[in-house]
């Protein structure tokens, strides 16, 4: 038993290794004045990349942009999703099996597939370089997948306790708002975050629809560290990638405090 576990180990070591060399790459880049594409001890310590990203229109704006980008689009598709997945979870629907099976297949979908024809119709409804535009399209994309995780985190809390709610005179609305949301707070939350999460990611689809500079996001902002003929600010870059996660960072840490650390995937793609 030795031999495999040894092996299981090294393997896992090997893992390791490659998730935390981009992050100390992070770290030594952007705070040396000299950074480049290697790993190493700072040869010159400063904070000069810092300080060039922490303006207005480098870091302050971009990120900004972002949050209402992705903060709008995580709370669109919460509410529409557990509307949606409400009926789905509660009602024997005649056509709800397929109805589940082509919301999972609209997931695989690639974005790239369907930008033209979303281009045309961003361009006759003049939502073209408009921030709500680009969050709703966004929220769009996310739904299929936040209906069938908010389904069934809602098909385990039982309905017995909706029933006694609607005894005591309650309509399904204040169920679902008193009963149901509370005791799936989890399973928002991780729709909440993965939303976010995929928005706050999301480089194609802002950098297609928003052509004014001043209302990019992080995501797209960040390609403007990439200069002309190959030559990259890596210093920089590194600092404004520390700056970009910790939007992300901060959220899950806050959300998982709230609570408790009740984080939970299960059943989020059981059909």
């Amino acid at each position: 038993m030795r031999g495999p576990r040894l092996v299981v180990n090294l393997v896992l070591l090997v893992v390791a290794v490659l998730f935390v060399a981009p992050l100390l790459w992070l770290l030594t880049a952007s705070f040396d004045a000299h950074g480049g594409l290697s790993a190493q001890v700072p040869g010159k310590f400063t904070l000069s990349n810092f300080g060039h990203i922490l303006t207005w229109d480098i870091g302050g704006r971009p990120l900004l942009n972002g949050l209402f980008i992705s903060g709008g689009a995580a709370i669109i598709v919460i509410v529409v999703a557990v509307l949606a997945a409400y009926p789905l979870s509660r009602y024997q629907l005649r056509f709800r099996r397929p109805f589940l099976y082509t919301i999972l297949f609209t997931t695989g979908l690639p974005v790239t597939a369907i930008m033209v024809p979303v281009y045309g119709l961003f361009v006759r409804l003049g939502l073209v370089d408009s921030l709500w535009g680009t969050t709703v399209f966004l929220a769009a994309t996310a739904l299929p997948m936040a209906i069938w995780m908010c389904k069934n985190f809602m098909d385990g809390i039982p309905v017995s306790l909706e029933e006694a709610a609607w005894v005591d005179g309650a309509s399904s609305m204040q169920a679902l708002r008193s009963i149901v949301l509370p005791l799936m707070a989890p399973g928002v939350a991780v729709v909440g975050i993965f939303t976010f999460i995929q928005a706050w990611g999301n480089f194609f689809v802002p950098f297609v629809l928003l052509l004014d500079p001043a209302k990019t996001p992080a995501s797209v902002n960040i390609y403007s560290f990439f200069g002309q003929n190959g030559l990259v600010a890596y210093g920089q870059l590194a600092a404004y990638s520390i700056l970009y996660t910790a939007p992300v960072l901060g959220l899950y840490l806050v959300v998982s405090r709230w609570l408790g650390g009740g984080f939970s995937m299960a059943g989020a793609v059981k059909a």
